[in-house]
């Protein structure tokens, strides 16, 4: 797939505030400082289609990006930033929740895991939240150019291990990097593939 077209549509604080055309969705989602920004960037060609903060947890909205004029790229809100206030993370969770429970036009969401990191507890019940939900998802590991290949292969299996033991779900992947482009064919023909 070639991305000619991507245009910010609209931010929604609820899942009946987002656009009300009828295409399918496929929502980015992942802990605060996974690098989503740079990975909806990297995809898209646009280096300003999403803002890049130096803080994070920014990103406290549902964004709608309208690709080719025939599909959504949805920009979630991060969750798990420690430095966020109870009634903060609360309010993320909600948006989180309602766009999930409330939004039919969802046809894939691509959860981002940074890959040098061990499994954190709150990424393994989010991905078991979403299939206790009938929510189809996959995991792109992000920020691969920071290891060498045999890192790369072996963290990526261990986390797929860690998730099969803890919640018996073995999830497909994609191993990407927003700085040297690599995911990004993957990334895009599976959208391709279901839309």
């Amino acid at each position: 797939m070639e991305i000619k077209t991507s245009v910010f549509i609209k931010s929604s604080i609820t899942a009946k505030d987002c656009p009300s055309k009828e295409l399918s969705e496929f929502a980015f989602i992942g802990r605060s400082n996974v690098g989503k920004s740079s990975l909806i960037n990297m995809l898209t060609q646009n280096k300003k289609l999403a803002k890049i903060s130096g803080t994070p947890g920014k990103t406290l909205l549902i964004n709608h990006f309208l690709i080719n004029n025939s599909w959504f790229l949805v920009d979630l809100p991060g969750y798990g930033y420690a430095k966020t206030s109870k009634k903060e993370k609360k309010k993320i969770e909600n948006i989180i929740v309602d766009y999930f429970t409330n939004r039919p036009s969802i046809t894939l969401t691509f959860v981002l895991i940074d890959i040098r990191l061990n499994p954190q507890k709150i990424d393994i019940e989010f991905m078991n939240w979403l299939n206790e939900n009938n929510i189809l998802f996959k995991i792109i590991f992000t920020k691969t150019d920071k290891l060498n290949k045999s890192e790369k292969e072996t963290k990526a299996d261990n986390y797929i291990s860690k998730i099969i033991n803890t919640i018996k779900l073995s999830p497909k992947f994609i191993v990407s990097s927003s700085k040297n482009k690599s995911g990004r064919k993957e990334i895009l023909n599976k959208i391709q593939s279901l839309n």
